[in-house]
């Protein structure tokens, strides 16, 4: 996958009302860029970060630039933009690319379910349980390696784990798929602190232990959206799954993904 047009280089000003942020050129000229991505982006947002941001000529848009990547300048890109993990997933499903998810053949995206909610993606395949698949953009990070999630309290996401929960209870499957979006991470934890905020955080913990989860990540360059790959579910990562969640027992995590693939 490749972005619409070519990337340029900025760095940022300020972010804020979390979707908006001023970054200066490299001529030195000051703009304000489209921030898409919801969340806190702890560690992403401090002024002087170098960013690149996609230009567009789109009439229909107030603003000319939106941020697509963070350039930690140590050969380390970090994708912030939310809505591109479901385009780099649908990829991979069409593509037949997570070995484990390969099997079906109707492939669905953004389908209502449960209570006036919508599951990212729906995979059937007859004779197969029906699998409801939740992408989740992985961009947090404090200690050097461990991706961690989420990176701030979210109402949302757990109003999407019960929805899951109650279609595994109806015998489907639920997936949760966590892609993580820069290169310089390769395990996977929860944010611990962050999830703790939330005032219904026991049912968060009883609804993972009804799901499967996947990891994935991918590496961002200025010319391609992503170059993602599949990694190995180490010990350490499942290890760290289970001490965090508590309640997630150690045969409800997939095993090892296999190969590796590009865009």
């Amino acid at each position: 996958m490749r972005f619409q047009t070519p990337l340029i280089p900025a760095r940022l000003l300020r972010r804020y009302k979390r979707f908006l942020a001023d970054v200066v050129l490299a001529d030195g000229q000051e703009v304000t860029a489209h921030c898409p991505n919801p969340g806190s982006m702890m560690g992403l947002c401090d002024p002087g970060t170098r960013v690149f941001v996609e230009p567009n000529t789109d009439p229909r848009k107030k603003l000319k630039y939106a941020w697509r990547l963070v350039d930690h300048e140590n050969g380390h890109m970090t994708g912030i933009d939310t809505g591109a993990a479901n385009k780099i997933v649908k990829e991979a499903l069409e593509g037949r690319k997570i070995s484990l998810l390969d099997r079906y053949d109707t492939l669905r995206s953004e389908v209502k379910y449960g209570t006036q909610s919508r599951v990212d993606f729906l995979l059937r395949e007859q004779g197969q349980k029906d699998i409801y698949l939740e992408v989740k953009s992985v961009t947090l990070m404090r200690e050097k390696g461990l991706a961690e999630f989420p990176d701030s309290v979210t109402a949302r996401g757990l109003k999407h784990l019960q929805e899951l929960v109650r279609v595994v209870e109806e015998g489907h499957r639920g997936v949760l798929l966590f892609l993580i979006q820069r290169s310089d991470c390769q395990l996977t934890i929860a944010a611990l602190d962050q999830e703790q905020k939330h005032p219904a955080m026991p049912l968060l913990h009883n609804a993972y232990q009804f799901l499967q989860m996947l990891k994935t990540t991918c590496r961002h360059t200025v010319g391609k959206l992503c170059q993602p790959f599949f990694t190995h579910q180490s010990d350490a990562f499942d290890l760290k799954i289970n001490v965090l969640l508590s309640l997630l027992p150690q045969e409800k995590i997939d095993p090892a993904l296999g190969a590796i693939f590009h865009f």
